[in-house]
């Protein structure tokens, strides 16, 4: 089990990252970062205390998405990363505006990626009932000339964070989601969980149907920005002697998160625990 402590003293990250989300569903975003960017120290918060951001107020998950991100960038961060598609729908041009790093979401890159991956141009996306209920994905698609199909899957986040992925129970509910689709030959996966029934999504589409993974294409666009070019214009992983560390901040309870998030892949790092009622004021210091 990974060690706690209390605010406000932070371990010092080296050009840290910052990752947040309404739960632990962002884990594969930062997995996938990770992945890519085995070097680079991260910072990753986790708003369990608020979650879930999927039915609340549009307005009320931009106040919460701000409050996080001022945090964060007070952390020193070099660049930002929402990796919740709710926030990322309703509140990345605020984050943009007041953020003084890059800011990223996962949705245009998975537009961008289901955009390449199309071969009919009918594009189907599967995620929360916020998410889905924002437009923010059916509009961008639509903006690039095609044809977008969209429902919400509200109980398959349930199902992921229950583990169970595999399940019959998971298989019957994204069956039934499913069911009435059109002809889409490209799906995204709009929720930080969903690849974790990418099997199970498959096999309901069939395999003529592309998948676009939101976690990994949005890694793909991040890393592309920390990687320095070459003077042959190949891109170069950034090696720092110190690399590799996480720091998760947790507004709800740290054993909660730590057990929900073994179903996601674990969680690698301390954990600290930051109260919802302190995250707007709060100033972490760091320490060597």
């Amino acid at each position: 089990m990974p060690p706690y402590r209390k605010m406000i003293s932070v371990p010092a990250l080296d050009s840290a990252i910052g990752v947040f989300d309404s739960g632990v569903g962002g884990l594969t975003v930062l997995q996938a970062l990770r992945r890519r960017l085995p070097q680079r120290d991260f910072f990753y918060l986790g708003d369990t205390a608020r979650v879930p951001y999927g039915r609340k107020p549009p307005e009320m998950v931009e106040e919460f998405a701000k409050e996080i991100g001022d945090f964060l960038c007070g952390l020193g961060v070099k660049g930002l990363v929402v990796a919740c598609n709710t926030a990322s729908a309703v509140a990345l041009p605020s984050l943009i505006e007041r953020s003084p790093v890059p800011v990223w979401g996962v949705i245009e890159p998975g537009v961008e990626a289901a955009a390449r991956a199309t071969r009919t141009g009918i594009v189907g996306v599967i995620g929360t009932k916020g998410t889905i209920g924002s437009r923010a994905y059916q509009r961008r698609l639509e903006q690039r000339g095609l044809e977008a199909w969209a429902q919400a899957c509200p109980m398959l986040v349930h199902v992921v964070e229950e583990g169970l992925a595999e399940s019959a129970e998971a298989e019957l509910l994204v069956s039934e989601y499913l069911r009435n689709r059109p002809a889409i030959d490209t799906l995204i996966l709009g929720c930080t969980h969903y690849p974790l029934l990418r099997g199970v999504i498959q096999r309901a589409v069939g395999d003529a149907v592309r998948l676009v993974d939101s976690a990994e294409v949005t890694a793909e666009a991040v890393s592309a920005a920390f990687q320095p070019v070459n003077g042959d214009g190949r891109g170069a992983p950034v090696i720092q002697a110190n690399g590799g560390r996480v720091i998760h901040f947790v507004t709800g309870d740290p054993l909660a998160f730590a057990h929900t998030a073994a179903v996601i892949g674990g969680v690698e790092g301390e954990i600290i625990p930051l109260p919802v009622t302190e995250l707007a004021s709060a100033r972490a210091v760091t320490v060597p």
